[in-house]
């Protein structure tokens, strides 16, 4: 059996699709039975966020696996498989083992070194278990990614080289300025009550907000966590809780608001934003212009003295086509002159030298380029003759209209996204979502602990796959060691068939002297074949140790049923 990854995430998916294939509770739970009841897999497990939706599993073929984990994906996340398989990412083996420790390190997330995602990992083992679809391998997988996160954070400054999401969002929303000092005294509405918008709460405290607002679909979900964040130690904010069709209301009244809810449509319209700016400011929250005017094209500015074709401009009888000359150029300037067969620009040369066209014949084919650079220079030198040299206008600068200062900022941290995106449009609206947080971290400058990090995952996935390698002869280890103390029964029996009368304390002599002459003999290939399966490739020692040895294929299926039955009733919490 083998480690399968097949997920798509904020690197390999834009924010629409993840929105829209992101699954719930119910539907993680249904896609990890109906994997472990597919054919090529054994094991199964499901790593959803904000930001990625990741299935592992244990795999007995590759090409079958890759083929039945993406269609399960898109059934499950109701994007088709055509849809999404240009999206999703495959790693298989070591690669899907470092994949998993560099996310549980947080340097796969948005924000590099959050640590949410420890959580997030801790639980989807969680559900794993308690279906029952997580054996030897993702348990040891996904217990020792948390060992590997862990480690990353207490032994690097992974933790200084990002911030947590949401940290990191507020950072946006204040542009720039302190966060402490631009939240300090303003009131906030969080929209949720789960581990993100708790966390987005208990940092909008500690910056200094002078209120909170907590709206919950469950009202004693927000009124606990009203409750914590008014008797926190470390704050002294003002907290209470409304039902969620009181946040209209309070929206009118918030500075700031958070949102991240697991709605499946949007909490926060844009016609519900502008109505709350429009009742703030007392002007129409229009959509904000983009402040930049495009070049015009074609011939929306005349040309001087050739937009009427009259001889004042001196262009009369020019064989060009004067509606066809990009405007800002002069007829005879080298606009005019772009594009044009050679038989063309011949007779606007022989035009520009006597005023007269020439009556030419058009040539049915366009000549050489050899041709045409001749009849361009000819035709360049005849407009520097007659003094008419290329003359461009540049477009006058405008000035950037700039948009007004925000009046309400909204971070959304959910995904599908909780606020309309149209809300980026509007004047006096600061919106940070998670689009946006994609593009800013991207920018994020990566500080040197991130390196450590990474080496570490190298040395952990190095550790892991020589402990699994080393894991799969084990069962062949314990049937040969077995067979051999087989044998050694079976010889004293025989011994004592022939000595009759050997007393107890001979017998248990002779016992010990024969098994440690077997140990001796098996001890040193056992401890090598140990260390040569632990190699990468090594996977052929067992087989060469059963057909050494004859060892029985059964014997060593019943061991390895053994130590997974063993280590299903010893599994604890990670």
């Amino acid at each position: 059996m083998s480690l399968l990854v097949v997920g798509l995430s904020h690197r390999s998916a834009p924010v629409s699709v993840l929105e829209r294939a992101s699954l719930n509770a119910d539907a993680q739970l249904k896609l990890v039975q109906d994997t472990v009841a597919a054919e090529p897999a054994a094991e199964a497990a499901v790593l959803a966020t904000c930001n990625r939706i990741e299935l592992y599993a244990d795999v007995d073929k590759f090409h079958a696996g890759v083929a039945e984990l993406s269609t399960l994906l898109a059934q499950h996340s109701g994007v088709g498989l055509e849809e999404l398989t240009p999206h999703l990412y495959v790693h298989y083996e070591d690669r899907a083992v470092h994949h998993l420790f560099s996310v549980a390190c947080g340097l796969d997330s948005m924000v590099v070194g959050e640590g949410q995602i420890l959580g997030q990992i801790k639980d989807s083992l969680a559900r794993a278990q308690d279906l029952h679809t997580a054996g030897r391998l993702l348990n040891d997988l996904f217990q020792q990614a948390l060992r590997v996160g862990k480690r990353a954070h207490s032994e690097t400054g992974i933790d200084r080289a990002g911030q947590s999401l949401v940290t990191f969002g507020l950072e946006q929303l204040s542009a720039g300025a302190d966060v402490q000092q631009w939240a300090r005294g303003k009131k906030a509405l969080v929209i949720g009550a789960g581990s993100m918008s708790s966390l987005a709460a208990a940092t909008l405290a500690r910056s200094g907000v002078a209120e909170i607002v907590v709206a919950n679909r469950t009202f004693e979900r927000a009124e606990r966590l009203a409750q914590i964040l008014t008797e926190g130690d470390d704050t002294d904010v003002l907290a209470r809780a409304v039902p969620m069709d009181a946040v209209p209301g309070e929206l009118t009244r918030a500075d700031v608001a958070v949102s991240c809810t697991g709605a499946t449509g949007l909490v926060l319209t844009a016609d519900a934003v502008a109505t709350t700016v429009q009742g703030r400011t007392g002007a129409p929250a229009e959509a904000a212009t983009a402040g930049v005017r495009e070049e015009r094209q074609g011939a929306e500015t005349p040309l001087p003295g050739a937009g009427t074709g009259t001889a004042a401009g001196g262009d009369e009888n020019c064989p060009l086509d004067l509606s066809s000359v990009p405007s800002g150029f002069s007829v005879m300037g080298e606009a005019a002159v772009a594009g044009m067969d050679a038989a063309t620009l011949e007779q606007h040369g022989a035009w520009a030298a006597g005023g007269t066209a020439v009556d030419r014949p058009r040539e049915t084919s366009r000549p050489g380029p050899e041709a045409d650079a001749e009849l361009i220079g000819a035709l360049a030198a005849t407009a520097t003759r007659v003094g008419r040299i290329p003359e461009r206008r540049r477009p006058e600068p405008v000035a950037e209209v700039p948009r007004p200062e925000p009046v309400l900022f909204l971070l959304d941290l959910a995904m599908p996204r909780d606020v309309d995106a149209a809300v980026h449009r509007l004047a006096g609206v600061r919106l940070v979502d998670i689009e946006s947080l994609a593009g800013a971290s991207a920018d994020a400058p990566m500080a040197a602990d991130v390196d450590m990090v990474r080496r570490i995952v190298a040395d952990e996935v190095a550790a892991f796959g020589a402990a699994q390698r080393a894991a799969r002869i084990t069962p062949t280890v314990v049937a040969l060691r077995s067979m051999a103390a087989d044998v050694v029964a079976g010889e004293i029996a025989r011994l004592e068939g022939r000595l009759p009368g050997l007393d107890d304390k001979h017998r248990a002599e002779i016992t010990q002297t024969v098994k440690r002459v077997v140990d001796k003999l098996l001890h040193a290939p056992t401890v090598r074949v140990k260390q040569l399966a632990a190699e990468p490739g090594g996977a052929g020692y067992a087989d060469a140790l059963r057909t050494l040895f004859d060892l029985d294929q059964e014997t060593v299926a019943s061991v390895s049923r053994a130590e997974n039955s063993t280590t299903e009733k010893n599994r604890g919490p990670a």
